[in-house]
């Protein structure tokens, strides 16, 4: 085997961006609006998503950033608006969105922990929505560590939070693999010394993903052929 662990991104990796969270962010920018249609245009600008295609655009901070980010965005263009407020409310609505997972979580997992490795999700999400969407999903069992930007370890792409799970399965960075969808997943993963997997069921497409990346697959399906190639 090539490694003794896994770590996870969430949106993007786990689940299919685009198919989770597009049409959830649309409806969120409206919310935000209150009617206004000129505001959710400029919330639209300021999360640099495109309303008319209700799509993320490929350079959003969004794809990537943390929900603390997002809310401050929405702040900025909102009359009178509370950042700690609205990062609640996207806390509170992100933890019942719509998953579609990249493939069948379950089996899947099941596979890895057959094979002795240990498993860990970090995202630049809240720690409250990762396991919400995990549960929801049916495999927060599965792992041995969670973590969001919250967490106190950080956010990527610092390695902080990576280094977290290495220590807590006491395993060498050396024999984890960073699996995620941008480039901040594997930035982090160089840092923290450990193998990058890239997979392209986020935004991001091979060009941008592959110079980060020991190895680019089509979603994290592909990952046991490539771990015991």
């Amino acid at each position: 085997m090539r490694v003794d662990g896994l770590l996870f991104d969430k949106d993007g990796t786990l689940f299919d961006f685009g198919a989770t969270w597009n049409g959830w962010a649309a409806r969120m920018i409206t919310r935000f609006a209150d009617g206004d249609a000129a505001l959710a245009t400029q919330i639209a600008g300021a999360l640099q998503f495109d309303l008319s295609a209700e799509a993320f655009l490929p350079e959003s901070f969004v794809i990537a950033g943390t929900n603390r980010e997002a809310a401050e965005a929405v702040a900025s263009v909102v009359p009178g608006g509370d950042v700690d407020a609205i990062e609640h409310t996207l806390m509170l609505e992100a933890a019942e969105a719509s998953l579609a997972p990249a493939v069948p979580l379950g089996p899947l997992m099941d596979g890895f922990i057959a094979q002795g490795l240990k498993l860990g999700v970090m995202t630049n999400d809240t720690e409250f929505g990762a396991r919400a969407h995990l549960q929801e999903a049916g495999v927060v069992d599965r792992f041995n560590f969670i973590a969001g930007f919250d967490s106190g370890f950080g956010a990527k792409p610092d390695p902080d939070p990576l280094l977290a799970f290495a220590r807590h399965v006491a395993l060498d960075p050396a024999r984890v693999a960073m699996v995620g969808d941008s480039s901040h997943d594997l930035l982090a993963g160089r840092r923290a010394g450990m193998q990058t997997v890239a997979v392209l069921t986020g935004v991001a497409e091979e060009a941008e993903l592959a110079p980060l990346a020991d190895v680019v697959l089509p979603n994290i399906g592909h990952l046991p052929e490539w771990l015991s190639a």
